[in-house]
């Protein structure tokens, strides 16, 4: 019996002895990163001594049979600290600062673990040591929740192919829901959100994505989330939406294929105590690889006049409106009156979406670009990926010396390693030939810090859905409650091309879906707010010429926003209800405020001015009557200094928008 007793205390010594805690504490102290090395190698995370992740495997099954993170032992630990900032000119601030300290364990094996615990948020990523190069069977990161936890999660829907379940085009509304009742056999996009108790916040994502699939996410059951990589394709096909995609029938047996030296993506969890933290987190811009691209000064920001949203609704014209040389030239006309940077061409101008060379025999190209340049305009054209993905460079040069500013490419619908190393080609290619990209069906994963010629990303359940969108009806999405929720969430992993600024704007009851005459829930007030609200580079003007021209003065407003700004401060917000975010562009600050479908009074601290310096604000705000009347609005010049709120009044489906200058 004694002996026995003997044998069972060493056998548990010996069981303890072979997983040994690691730990990294964030520079503040309060968040605390550990891992634990033994038969199966996990990290978790705490922030101020409450646990927020508990104990989550991290592991990577190679084809050479090994599974790296299975009887882990550390042959060496590395801690460094970092505290610089760096340059970021095409974004909501000039400079981000990125602080963390910094815990890399080698491993045995030929793989390293290296963890960064920032004040406001934990991440780690794989790095591999192989010999050669190395084929990837799966990955597994965990993140392990309480199960009674809170989560606003977008699940995968709108399959671009029922046969296959990893295309679609990365646009969710939030499921707001315990993470105990998720389902387990559906798969999730990043970010995500989970509160815990006292109010904290956890955003999961990923960051520094590279040549390597995106991550999704699947409840495994008691609030554990893992994650699933869509696999390398080895054979595709032609279809999806109006045979757009490319979609792939057989796979390479492997999730990927890398380089033995490789350094697999951030898992990343950002940590929070006031909703009001996530939509300046700038989490996405410190993990992300730096620019490749040295000198950015031909990179121009600005807004579009678009045409597909609208439907070319031209009216009081003398042509017919359409795909045609004589709508164009009148968009970029209007385009220049209104001080806007570029025009868009959108589907239709190529004949064949499998073409770009076949240009639409109603389109002068050349024509238009010449006319667009003698009005200091420039022309972006749509395309798919698959358009693009064989022949970019020799496309992008073609087109660039034409006149040509950049491409909106439309259509990815995958993130698994063919299209994110494709991306990166893309952008390369682009920034060759001193091109911008706006990528659709696509979600930001850090690129557009690597390559900032990439000024936005789609992602985001945006104005198109009103076209086709039954909202008020029994079991619809709250469209007004998603806008008050993407800048908590979406917006952390990047800019976001929602296309706001439609002029009919509806109330439940009078709203209803419409191609050629689409129309937005909320107030016009909304509408424009979302211009100072929402991250991008590069922002539409969804609704017409002919729309805007009927409201000089809001189209003026609008149009007057910058795209980019010198610093952000948000001023209010919780997740889903509303928030109000402060920019400065020199010497000149811009509030955007919105709310969801409840009324709301705010009161905005405008300590960040000068003291004792007056200033004016041309403000645009609800009117008297916008609950009723949603287009009511009014525009006015009211005083504002440092030390008196700013007061403002939402309507339901509201918004507010300022712009304040000091008095001469």
């Amino acid at each position: 019996m004694k002996l026995r007793h003997i044998l069972a205390a060493a056998l548990l010594v010996a069981g303890c002895a072979q997983a040994r805690t690691y730990t990294v504490a964030s520079p503040d102290g309060r968040l605390c990163i550990s891992v634990d090395a033994g038969k199966t190698l996990t990290w978790s995370i705490a922030m101020d001594g409450t646990e927020v992740i508990r104990p989550s495997r991290i592991a990577v099954e190679l084809a050479d049979g090994r599974t790296l993170g299975t009887d882990a032992k550390v042959r060496r630990t590395r801690r460094s600290s970092v505290d610089t900032t760096f340059d970021t000119p095409l974004y909501r601030k000039t400079t981000v600062a990125d602080r963390y300290n910094q815990l890399t364990l080698d491993l045995r094996g030929g793989y390293a673990l290296q963890l960064r615990a920032y004040d406001d948020a934990a991440a780690y990523r794989v790095v591999l040591a192989q010999p050669d190069s190395a084929t990837i069977i799966s990955e597994t990161a965990e993140f392990g929740f309480a199960p009674r936890s809170k989560a606003w999660v977008p699940l995968v829907n709108d399959l671009r192919d029922p046969s296959y379940p990893y295309s679609f085009s990365f646009e969710s509304y939030y499921d707001e829901l315990p993470l105990a009742t998720l389902p387990t056999d559906t798969l999730a996009v990043t970010p995500l959100l989970v509160e815990l108790d006292g109010g904290v916040k956890a955003l999961v994502m990923e960051g520094a994505l590279y040549d390597y699939p995106g991550m999704m996410l699947r409840h495994r059951g008691d609030g554990l989330l893992g994650s699933i990589h869509a696999p390398l394709p080895a054979t595709d096909k032609v279809g999806g939406f109006n045979r757009l995609n490319l979609i792939p029938t057989s796979d390479a047996g492997c999730i990927a294929r890398t380089a033995g030296t490789a350094a697999l993506p951030w898992r990343a969890v950002a940590v929070v105590r006031d909703d009001a933290q996530l939509p300046d987190l700038d989490l996405a811009m410190r993990l992300a690889e730096p620019s490749k691209i040295h000198d950015t000064s031909w990179i121009r920001p600005g807004k579009v006049a678009w045409d597909w949203w609208n439907d070319w609704g031209l009216t009081g014209v003398d042509f017919p409106a359409g795909i045609n040389t004589a709508t164009y030239r009148h968009y970029i006309d209007f385009a220049a009156r209104k001080g806007l940077e570029y025009v868009i061409l959108d589907e239709g101008w190529a004949t064949d979406n499998g073409d770009l060379l076949d240009i639409n025999p109603d389109i002068d190209l050349q024509a238009i670009i010449d006319h667009a340049a003698s009005k200091g305009v420039g022309i972006i054209l749509w395309a798919t990926w698959r358009q693009l993905k064989d022949d970019a460079p020799a496309l992008m040069r073609r087109f660039a010396d034409m006149g040509v500013k950049g491409f909106k490419v439309d259509f990815f619908d995958r993130d698994d390693q063919q299209v994110i190393s494709s991306v990166a080609r893309i952008a390369e290619a682009a920034a060759d030939s001193r091109l911008l990209l706006d990528l659709h069906g696509f979600r930001p994963v850090g690129l557009h810090r690597t390559y900032p010629n990439i000024v936005n990303y789609e992602g985001v359940k945006g104005l198109e859905n009103y076209k086709w969108g039954r909202f008020g009806e029994p079991g619809q999405p709250d469209q007004l409650r998603y806008d008050a929720t993407v800048p908590f969430i979406r917006m952390a992993a990047g800019p976001l091309d929602y296309t706001p600024g439609a002029m009919t704007n509806s109330t439940a009851a009078s709203y209803r879906p419409s191609n050629d005459a689409p129309m937005s829930l909320g107030t016009r007030a909304h509408q424009v707010a979302m211009y100072v609200v929402y991250d991008g580079a590069l922002q539409m003007l969804a609704d017409s010429p002919t729309a805007y021209d009927r409201e000089p003065a809001c189209a003026d407003f609008m149009a007057a926003i910058p795209t980019v700004f010198d610093e952000t401060r948000v001023l209010a917000g919780s997740v889903g209800e509303y928030v109000a975010i402060a920019r400065r562009k020199g010497d000149t600050w811009y509030i955007g405020a919105i709310t969801g479908t409840e009324p709301r009074e705010l009161s905005l601290d405008t300590s960040f001015l000068a003291p004792e310096s007056a200033y004016e604000a041309i403000v645009l705000r609800d009117g008297v009557n916008a609950a009723k009347h949603p287009s009511d609005h009014r525009i006015e010049r009211v005083a504002v200094d440092a030390a008196s709120p700013l007061r403002v009044s939402l309507a339901p489906g509201g918004g507010f928008a300022a712009v304040i200058k000091a008095k001469n």
